[in-house]
């Protein structure tokens, strides 16, 4: 008793205390008693997590998952769960125009040198076969988000009407009990209303466009005929996570929830076992980490990454610690793409950050740097902007930049879940993420920019709006640029001049959807050391992984998209 109590305690102790501790000998994981024994154990339950286990399952191997969070689903559960996955059978039976070699020709253009080809190759190869697995084993349907352009369609091989797919309205009886413990949604739909990412598009404009009152109404009448059949309506990352949850539960793969990864157990070089607070888990087979990024962890972020960052600007799980990345590193694994995340521009609101996606880029807007100046197409895929931000702010400082917009842009869009007309909550104002002033003279007196410098930098943005070019930073240029805009407005949908007071400047930080950097691995989701070499028995996917996506994103869905095709390549690997 005594001795377990010891044990106990020196594994409650923090991450760091433990890695100490195993490497002076003081404590073994080894020696640790076993809590069960599996073919394989599987390291956090989000996409790629669960879509592992279900690939082992699956393969008639015994299989447990071991979840840090009170709740499953991880990020996965909190998005809107845009799959980027080419040539699967949902986009075929759409009629979308793909093929392997367009995919290919596009993701190389994409990623570039960043990533070997094999794990390129292993992607475009096994996501189709993926989709297919999972609506095989799951009650999982998807839906294809047709017009949401690839982020580079201009690029060999890209595609203008996209690649992305989501999952398909589910009913979250399905899950029964299991239902509570379903880690909860980033923005919550609103009551009544079952509303699909692609939908977000529409309703944007639903107040100034026929067909975005038409979606809204169709959003209406989902939820009602679902309440009318008895129904629980999930939609977005609520259905993906519900759905592969269900899918282990036939499956009968347990989820162990508030167990969280300690350290990895490793003996004569191989990975045998996860070790827990509560003690030892073994893998007969291989332990797959799917554990998430690590955007939550300050040391961490602050190590790798520029400054300024903050873990309170991301919308990850706030479980993701990077636990899975030091395991990894403690048993000899290699790190890459730690200096980067999957970035977007998002307003610091109290609580949760807000992540920008339409808001930047319908007409009416601008963003500018702390001289009062534009300094990147708005529109460009957000985790660029980001990219940009970091770029230039050593020389001209826009960490935080502003949005800038006017009364008339408030009248006609919805902003996060504020709907037209509405003001801006005060306690945005109290936390200094919104300003509002009747000129822009006094606006940039209120964020701190040169008040003529701005004034000029907005005559200038609505010269190119009234003309439909912009000839500074090419918004518009692209296909992509188009997607979350008006098109009532012309002659360029995504630009409109600002001349309705009052004005507004909302604050503008490199926010982000998680860390994408973590452990080196294979085409065949194999974890490796620096010298190249396999650590045997350790597998890892998502964004406990180094992205196949390199420093880019080829479109949206492409963190989730990878991370569950290389969930499924580990678990067939295994």
């Amino acid at each position: 008793m005594d001795a377990d109590l010891t044990r106990r305690q020196l594994l409650l102790g923090s991450a760091a205390g433990v890695g100490l501790a195993v490497t002076a000998g003081l404590a073994s994981p080894a020696a640790a008693a076993p809590l069960g024994e599996y073919d394989v154990v599987v390291v956090g339950s989000g996409a790629a997590g669960m879509t592992a286990a279900l690939t082992a399952a699956k393969r008639g191997l015994s299989v447990v998952v071991l979840e840090k969070a009170p709740t499953f689903g991880g990020s996965a559960a909190r998005s809107g769960a845009g799959i980027w996955i080419p040539n699967n059978q949902v986009l075929l039976a759409a009629g979308v125009p793909d093929t392997p070699a367009k995919a290919a020709q596009y993701l190389a253009a994409v990623v570039g040198p960043d990533v070997p080809a094999a794990r390129q190759e292993a992607f475009l190869r096994n996501g189709p076969a993926m989709i297919s697995f999972v609506l095989a084993n799951s009650p999982l349907r998807f839906r294809f988000m047709d017009g949401y352009s690839d982020y580079y369609p201009e690029l060999p091989g890209g595609l203008p009407n996209g690649r992305s797919i989501e999952p398909d309205q589910f009913d979250g009886n399905l899950l029964g009990v299991e239902l509570a413990n379903l880690n909860p949604p980033y923005l919550a739909t609103p009551p009544g209303l079952v509303v699909f990412s692609a939908d977000y598009k529409w309703l944007n404009l639903a107040l100034v466009n026929a067909k975005g009152a038409a979606v809204a109404a169709e959003c209406l009448a989902r939820g009602t005929a679902a309440a009318l059949a008895g129904q629980k309506p999930l939609t977005m990352g609520q259905s993906l996570a519900a759905g592969l949850r269900v899918g282990l539960l036939r499956a009968n793969v347990p989820v162990l929830l508030n167990t969280p990864l300690v350290d990895l157990n490793v003996e004569n070089g191989a990975v045998t076992g996860v070790l827990t607070p509560s003690g030892l888990v073994r893998a007969r087979r291989g332990v797959i980490v799917g554990s998430g990024g690590f955007e939550h962890n300050a040391a961490m972020r602050a190590q790798y990454q520029r400054q300024p960052i903050g873990t309170d600007w991301t919308v990850g799980a706030k479980e993701n610690t990077g636990d899975g990345h030091r395991a990894g590193q403690r048993a000899g694994a290699a790190l890459d793409l730690m200096d980067d995340a999957w970035w977007g521009p998002a307003i610091p609101t109290p609580g949760d950050p807000y992540f920008c996606l339409a808001e930047r880029t319908l007409p009416g807007g601008l963003i500018v740097n702390q001289a009062g100046q534009r300094f990147v197409n708005e529109a460009a895929p957000y985790s660029d902007v980001v990219h940009t931000m970091y770029d230039k702010n050593p020389s001209a400082p826009d960490i935080p930049a502003w949005l800038i917009v006017d009364q008339n842009y408030r009248n006609r869009y919805l902003f996060r879940d504020i709907a037209p007309l509405l003001p801006f909550p005060d306690v945005w104002y109290n936390a200094g993420a919104v300003f509002k002033a009747s000129t822009i003279q006094g606006l940039a007196t209120q964020i701190g920019v040169p008040s003529a410098t701005l004034k000029s930098t907005v005559d200038r943005f609505n010269g190119f709006a009234r003309s439909g070019v912009d000839s500074e930073f090419h918004r518009g240029a692209s296909a992509y640029d188009h997607y979350y805009t008006d098109p009532s407005v012309s002659p360029n949908s995504c630009l409109a001049p600002l001349w309705s007071a009052p004005y507004y400047a909302l604050r503008l930080v490199p926010g982000d959807l998680g860390t994408k950097g973590g452990m080196r691995t294979d085409a065949r989701a194999r974890v490796l050391r620096p010298d190249g070499s396999v650590i045997p028995g350790l597998y890892a996917a998502g964004n406990a992984s180094a992205a196949v996506m390199g420093h880019s994103y080829a479109g949206a869905g492409s963190t989730i998209g990878p991370a569950m095709t290389f969930g499924y390549i580990a678990g067939n690997d295994v």
